[in-house]
C-alpha cells in the first residue's frame, strides 16, 4: 500500500522508476521555478522596488498560490500532445520510457540554457520533448501518434506571444509617453539607494505579483499535467478516471443531459438523426459504467473511451451551426458537458499542492544567472519604471488570457520580448543589445528541434530495456 496512491501491482523495477519519474517530474519544476522566476522579478529588483531578498520569496508565493487558482485546463492539454488512449492500452513499461524519456529531455535542456543564462522557454522545451517522445512512441507501436493538431495550437500560441507582447510593449510604452508623461515613471535608477516614488513603486510590485501569479497558473499546469501523465502512464486503472465522482452522480449528469438533449432535439425535428445518436452513446456510457475500477484497467480504459467519445459527440452537437439551442439550454448543456469532461480531465489536490510547493521553492533559487541577462543585457541601457512595468503589464495580460483558454505559452519569451519592445519604444532599435537578442532568439530557434530529437533519442534508448 503506497500512500495516496494505494495498492500497486508494480514490480520493485517498475516501482524503482516509478519514484524516479515522480522525482523528476518535481525536480523539472523546481528548475522551471528558478529558470522562470527571473521573468517576474528582473523589473523589481532592478528598478530597484524590492529588494532580491523580499522579491524572490514574494514572487515564490504567487507562484504558489497561481497553480492553484489556474485550474487545469493547461494540464489537460499537455496530456492531449500524447497518444495516451494508445498507451493504457499497452505494458507499463511502455509508459515508462515515454515519461522518462520526456522529462530527462526537458530537464537537460532547461539546466543547459539556464547555465549560460540564456533565458528559454520550459513551455518550447516541454512541448517539444512531448512531440519527440510521442514520435518515438508511434515509430514502434502505430496508434493515434502525436496530436498534431493540439501541437499545431499550442505551436502557435508559443510563436505569436512573444510577437503580441513585443508590439503590446511598444504601444504601451508610447502611451506613457506621449499621453501620461508622468517624469517620475521614466527615471532610470542611479544607485542602490535611488528608489521610486510610492506609487510607481506599488505598480511595479502590483505588475511583480500579477506575473508571479500567472506563471504559476500557467507553467504550474504543465508540472501538474506532466505529474499525470506519469500517474495514468504507471496506474492506468487508478487514474484514467476520476473515481473519486460517485456513480450515482455520474448517472444523474448523464439523465440530465438525457433530458436537456431531449428539449433541443424536439425543436430540431430535422436532425434527429444526431440525437439519437448521441442518446445511444449516453446508454453506452451507462453501460460501462459498472467496468470501471481502481484495480480493472481494460474495464476503466473501456468506460474512458466511452466518456471520450460522448463528451466529443456532446461538443460536435452544441457547436453545430443548423442545430437552434436557446440561451438557457446551451448554458445546461454546456455545464453537462463540463461534468462529464471532469471524469477524465482532472487532477488530485495532493498532485497541484506537490507542483506548487516545487515551483514555489524553486522560485526562490538559483534565479540571479537570468535576472542579469533580463535587467541588464537585453537593451543597451538599465531599465526605467516605466519599461519594467509596462514589460509585466504586457506579460501578465499575456499570460492571464492564455490561461483562460487553455494554451500555455512562454513566460520567458513574452517577458524578455516585452523588455525588448520597451527598449525599442525608448530609444530605437540602437537601444537592443543585439548579441542577447541573437542568443535568445537562437534558443528561440533551437529549444523545439533539440528537445525533439533529445527526446525521440532517449525513448529509443529507454526502449532496449524493455
Amino acid at each position: 500500500m503506497i500512500p495516496l496512491l494505494g495498492e500497486t501491482d508494480l514490480s520493485t523495477g517498475l516501482l524503482i522508476v516509478f519514484a524516479l519519474c515522480l522525482f523528476a517530474v518535481v525536480a523539472f519544476e523546481f528548475v522551471n521555478g528558478f529558470h522562470d522566476t527571473a521573468n517576474a522579478v528582473a523589473t523589481v529588483i532592478y528598478t530597484k522596488a524590492l529588494k532580491p531578498i523580499v522579491a524572490i520569496p514574494w514572487s515564490g508565493f504567487w507562484n504558489f498560490l497561481g497553480v492553484f487558482a489556474g485550474g487545469i485546463a493547461v494540464a489537460m492539454g499537455i496530456l492531449k500532445l500524447v497518444p495516451l488512449d494508445t498507451l493504457m492500452a499497452l505494458p507499463v513499461s511502455v509508459g515508462a520510457c515515454l515519461v522518462l524519456s520526456v522529462l530527462l529531455a526537458a530537464i537537460i535542456w532547461n539546466l543547459g540554457t539556464w547555465y549560460f543564462g540564456i533565458p528559454c522557454s520550459s513551455s518550447h522545451t516541454l512541448i517539444g520533448a512531448l512531440i519527440g517522445a510521442g514520435i518515438g512512441f508511434t515509430w514502434y507501436y502505430g496508434g493515434s501518434g502525436v496530436n498534431w493538431h493540439k501541437a499545431e495550437e499550442i505551436g502557435l500560441s508559443l510563436i505569436l506571444s512573444p510577437l503580441i507582447g513585443f508590439g503590446l510593449a511598444v504601444l504601451l510604452m508610447l502611451f506613457l509617453k506621449h499621453v501620461v508623461r508622468y517624469k517620475a515613471l521614466f527615471h532610470i535608477p542611479q544607485g542602490e539607494d535611488d528608489r521610486p516614488p510610492l506609487l510607481v513603486r506599488g505598480i511595479l510590485i502590483l505588475t511583480c505579483t500579477l506575473v508571479s501569479f500567472f506563471h504559476g497558473s500557467n507553467d504550474g499546469q504543465k508540472g501538474v499535467g506532466l505529474f499525470m501523465l506519469i500517474l495514468i502512464a504507471f496506474l492506468p486503472a487508478r487514474f484514467a478516471i476520476n473515481h473519486s465522482v460517485p456513480d450515482t452522480a455520474v448517472i444523474k449528469t448523464l439523465d440530465q443531459t438525457e433530458i436537456v438533449l431531449q428539449t433541443i432535439a424536439s425543436s430540431n425535428v430535422a436532425q434527429g438523426t444526431m440525437f439519437v445518436q448521441v442518446n445511444q452513446e449516453i446508454e453506452q456510457v451507462k453501460l460501462h459504467l459498472m467496468d470501471k475500477s481502481v484495480t480493472d484497467k481494460a474495464g476503466t480504459f473501456k468506460f474512458r473511451k466511452e466518456v471520450e467519445g460522448l463528451v466529443k459527440s456532446i461538443a460536435t452537437l452544441e457547436s453545430n451551426k443548423q442545430i437552434d439551442i436557446n440561451p438557457e439550454n446551451r448554458l445546461e448543456l454546456n455545464r453537462k458537458l463540463g461534468e462529464l469532461k471532469h471524469l477524465t480531465d482532472f487532477a488530485p489536490i495532493w498532485v497541484i499542492l506537490t507542483i506548487s510547493i516545487a515551483l514555489g521553492l524553486g522560485t526562490m533559487i538559483g534565479w540571479k544567472r537570468i535576472v542579469v541577462t533580463i535587467g541588464e543585457k537585453i537593451g543597451n541601457e538599465h531599465l526605467s519604471y516605466a519599461q519594467g512595468a509596462s514589460s509585466e503589464i504586457v506579460a501578465a495580460s499575456t499570460i492571464g488570457i492564455s490561461t483562460v483558454l487553455g494554451l500555455p505559452v512562454s513566460t520567458t519569451h513574452v517577458l524578455s520580448s516585452g523588455i525588448a519592445g520597451s527598449m525599442v519604444a525608448s530609444g530605437g532599435k540602437s537601444n537592443l543589445n543585439k548579441g542577447t537578442l541573437k542568443s535568445i532568439g537562437l534558443a528561440w530557434v533551437l529549444t523545439l528541434p533539440v528537445s525533439i530529437g533529445l527526446a525521440l533519442l532517449l525513448f529509443v534508448f529507454f526502449h532496449l530495456f524493455i
